[in-house]
């Protein structure tokens, strides 16, 4: 264990051999932080924090902060950080509302700088914030996503799996599986092709997923006649049962395509995008 003589530890603070505390970082009380983690100048985790293996945690991050929550009674709640994480300089952790509650990042993920996550958000394996995206309360992020600089998501919504959205765009409703979204509000302008090739999904079922991304999103029909649709046509595969429960199971409602075209994203915002997953 290195620990530089400026840094504050707390005495119940359970801290692996092999962990390395910079300058002025922080360790405050009920918190573990597991072998191979890195704690830059000025980090601070603050209380209730539970950290896995190999996460580095870069100067001015705050993990463990109280919710900003005003019906928070300073209840033991949490903070968990799955393995291999990386937290960049200025990012916000904030511990979760009720008791024994937890705001949880899972394994792989990547929070880049200034970005923030409120209390009781669940995010998922190798998640990707880009810098200052700003999560609010109760925000559930699937595995793979890619959430754009500066992008702003409204408490209580959900992002599914392999959702990838545009910096600046913002959205007050839940985001789909697959999908890629642009705009403020946000809207699907098309699927994540190249995020799914990546992750094992071969041609066929990036096919059919952007023939079912067509029916939900991309026409007039209800989502009730549309989901009966994809339903009969491809409900056998896994990956539509998750996109047709994802939408069904829906309490935020889902955005729909720009049906006149006048929010169509170009070529080279969709390549640059695609780029980034």
């Amino acid at each position: 264990m290195t620990i530089h003589p400026t840094a504050i530890i707390h005495e119940s603070a359970q801290i692996a051999d092999s962990v390395e505390i910079g300058p002025y970082a922080i360790v405050g009380p009920h918190t573990v932080i597991a072998e191979g983690c890195r704690l830059d100048a000025h980090a601070v985790v603050k209380e209730y924090t539970r950290i896995g293996k190999n996460v580095l945690i870069s100067s001015g991050a705050v993990l463990g902060g109280a919710p900003q929550d005003l019906g928070f009674k300073n209840e033991e709640s949490w903070v968990e950080i799955g393995d291999n994480c990386l937290i960049r300089e200025c990012v916000t952790v904030n511990r979760a509302s009720g008791i024994g509650a937890v705001t949880r990042v899972g394994k792989g993920c990547m929070l880049m700088a200034y970005s923030h996550l409120g209390h009781n958000c669940q995010l998922g394996d190798e998640v990707i914030l880009a810098n200052a995206v700003q999560l609010g309360g109760h925000v559930e992020v699937g595995n793979y996503a890619f959430l754009g600089g500066g992008s702003v998501f409204h408490q209580h919504i959900r992002i599914g799996q392999l959702a990838i959205v545009s910096g600046g765009s913002a959205s007050r409703q839940d985001i789909a599986p697959f999908g890629m979204y642009d705009a403020r509000p946000v809207i699907p302008v098309g699927t994540n092709k190249i995020g799914m090739r990546r992750r094992g999904y071969d041609m066929e079922s990036r096919e059919i997923i952007r023939n079912a991304y067509k029916i939900l999103f991309f026409s007039p029909t209800p989502y009730r006649l549309g989901l009966e649709e994809v339903e009969q046509k491809w409900g056998d595969r896994p990956y539509i049962q998750e996109l047709v429960e994802f939408v069904r199971s829906s309490k935020r409602g889902l955005a729909k395509a720009d049906l006149s075209g006048s929010a169509k994203m170009s070529d080279d915002r969709k390549e640059t995008m695609e780029s980034l997953v």
